[in-house]
């Protein structure tokens, strides 16, 4: 959980400090809202019968919206259609946020477990052949390692904290994520950040789903612990979290989608928030968060609305 991006490592935590983010103005009504209308989705009589295929379909979409705010932007029937995804930087950013939402599911039991295991896994799954360096696949960065979150595309942050400008891309290159201009941590903060991140997640809170979802999605994103794919591998880890948690459990709320809907923008000015460490900042980007997941089931109540009309 972020304080500012030069203490936020060595700021004392109160002793249940998700319960204290979840009692900020206005998140305790942006979870309730949340479980209201992920109530609703599963009431649907659709859940009652076709429950996967409304999975699937969300997976799918989740992965396009990851995948856009990555740069990549393809249109829902383009990833549904295509089976290549290794031709350049935007195909395999969509093919990552693809295998990511596969995984997802899979590793539930051991995120309860271990969470750095799991993101370690995450990343391998996204950045596994995907023209990144197999020395650095599936661990934390080490210093002096830059960032570059679509191989391929030119796009890297030094690993002293400098991003690089930005300027002309690649043909087929994604654009920079919205976290790409904030201060780059370096090795050793992000191992302390990364221990501390996954102690909170392990150890008993109050604090409803989405306020753990939102500050694991942020500090991932803060970080950028890996040196590529961090964006995708952040949210496939909020994503986790909903399922886990037993707010999603059958993974038909996706938030990526949401997150897409609401632009790139909005996203980048709520993750700025969440940089701060203040209580209004944070505040922002919870309900940020929120907003998203219950786009999310918007999207998936008009699935399960298509399939009952026979549309789908």
């Amino acid at each position: 959980m972020s304080t500012t991006a030069s203490d936020a490592s060595s700021a004392p935590w109160p002793e249940d400090p998700l319960a204290t983010l979840a009692a900020l103005p206005g998140v305790p009504d942006a979870v309730d809202s949340v479980r209201k209308a992920v109530d609703r989705v599963y009431g649907h009589r659709v859940m009652r019968r076709r429950s996967g295929e409304v999975t699937s379909e969300a997976a799918l979409r989740a992965a396009r919206g990851s995948a856009a705010l990555s740069g990549a932007d393809w249109a829902l029937e383009e990833v549904r259609r295509r089976s290549d995804f290794g031709s350049d930087a935007e195909a395999r950013t969509v093919g990552a946020a693809l295998r990511l939402n596969a995984e997802a599911g899979q590793l539930l039991s051991i995120w309860s477990q271990s969470p750095l295991r799991v993101l370690a896994r995450l990343h391998l799954v996204a950045a596994g052949g995907a023209g990144v360096s197999d020395r650095t696949v599936g661990r934390p960065r080490l210093a002096g390692e830059p960032v570059v979150e679509a191989p391929g595309s030119g796009l890297a942050a030094s690993g002293a904290g400098a991003p690089l400008a930005e300027g002309a891309l690649p043909d087929g290159a994604p654009a920079a994520g919205p976290w790409a201009e904030a201060p780059l941590p370096g090795a050793d903060e992000v191992a302390a950040r990364l221990d501390g991140l996954a102690q909170l997640v392990l150890a008993t809170s109050t604090a409803p789903a989405l306020v753990t979802a939102a500050v694991v999605h942020g500090e991932l994103l803060a970080l950028r612990p890996f040196g590529s794919y961090n964006g995708l591998v952040a949210r496939a880890a909020e994503r986790i979290v909903l399922i886990g948690s037993g707010l999603d459990p059958k993974s038909i709320c996706p938030a990526e989608v949401g997150h897409a809907e609401l632009g790139r923008a909005a996203y980048a000015a709520a993750f700025d928030g969440y940089l701060t460490g203040t209580p209004e900042g944070m505040a922002a980007w919870i309900t940020h968060c929120g907003r998203a997941v219950e786009l999310g089931v918007r999207e998936s109540t008009a699935v399960c609305e298509a399939l009952q009309r026979g549309a789908a």
